[in-house]
């Protein structure tokens, strides 16, 4: 096993997010190492990510600047809104490490 099959694309934010059948503490030594190398990697795709989310935003920002049309306006902030939020959340979740312990008896 190689940890991928501890994770769900969540397909708002375009990456892997964990899906653990268990709480962390209930897992063992070994499968905590295993989702946190695997988690690592995701994190690595973060990035590129974000960078995609924000020139989404930046085509979205020259739209607004030459929209006349009010309703197209209040659409268009909305779109970058939920962009701004799903940059904000990918954030946080490459912020997240997860705490893979010391040793343990019986791994």
């Amino acid at each position: 096993m190689d940890g991928r099959e501890w994770f769900r694309l969540d397909r708002r934010l375009g990456i892997p997010l964990p899906s653990l059948p268990r709480p962390w503490d209930e897992l063992s030594l070994a499968e905590r190492r295993e989702i946190a190398a695997a988690w690592e990697a995701i994190r690595g795709i973060i990035p590129e990510r974000i960078k995609r989310l924000e020139a989404e935003i930046t085509v979205m920002q020259e739209r607004l600047a030459g929209e006349a049309d009010f309703v197209a306006c209040c659409r268009l902030n909305a779109d970058m809104a939920e962009l701004a939020g799903r940059i904000n959340e990918l954030n946080i979740w490459m912020r997240t490490e997860p705490d893979v312990g010391g040793d343990e008896a019986g791994s």
